[in-house]
């Protein structure tokens, strides 16, 4: 079967949970955990809940471990702790949990990156895999950098990565 043939057998809506990982960010100032909830209603799919944690790699693994349990989420999507200071523990936090890694997203991230921001792209430790047959994406806290990843990478494919999870 084609990719075509498999996207046309993908889900319209998808159920997704957002998760801000932030130091300083508050309801009123989590411009980029907003920005994925609004790209993801728009499109079609379905907020499960979103939530706020400090960016302690303990504390994140909790709760993408508590949005697996949940069997009204399809997919967790992250922002922030992507970086490389010494606060930024997203990756590790996510990828201990990950069954498979989707190396492509990362990579294809950090290239449409490079060609608005240069050499800087390098830096980001954007990532996505599986896990309990679910899909996680781990992106930046920028807002410009989240609407790139959304609207270039995951809402293009994400009824397909549900589908192809489901199979």
């Amino acid at each position: 079967m084609s990719h075509v043939e498999h996207k046309a057998q993908a889900p319209a809506s998808v159920a997704c949970y957002v998760l801000t990982v932030s130091d300083s960010r508050t309801p009123e100032t989590d411009t980029a955990g907003r920005a994925i909830r609004e790209l993801l209603e728009q499109a079609g799919h379905t907020v499960t809940g979103h939530a706020i944690v400090k960016d302690e790699p303990a504390d994140v693994t909790a709760h993408v471990r508590a949005q697996l349990a949940d069997p009204r989420t399809q997919v967790i999507i992250t922002t922030g702790g992507t970086g490389i200071t010494s606060r930024d523990g997203t990756f590790e936090a996510v990828d201990r949990l990950l069954d498979k890694r989707l190396d492509g997203f990362g990579e294809l991230f950090r290239m449409l990156s490079f060609q608005e921001i240069g050499a800087a792209a390098m830096m980001s430790r954007a990532t996505a895999g599986t896990a309990a047959r679910k899909a996680i994406f781990v992106l930046p806290g920028s807002p410009h950098a989240v609407r790139l990843a959304m609207t270039r990478l995951i809402l293009p494919e994400l009824g397909h990565v549900v589908q192809q999870l489901n199979r």
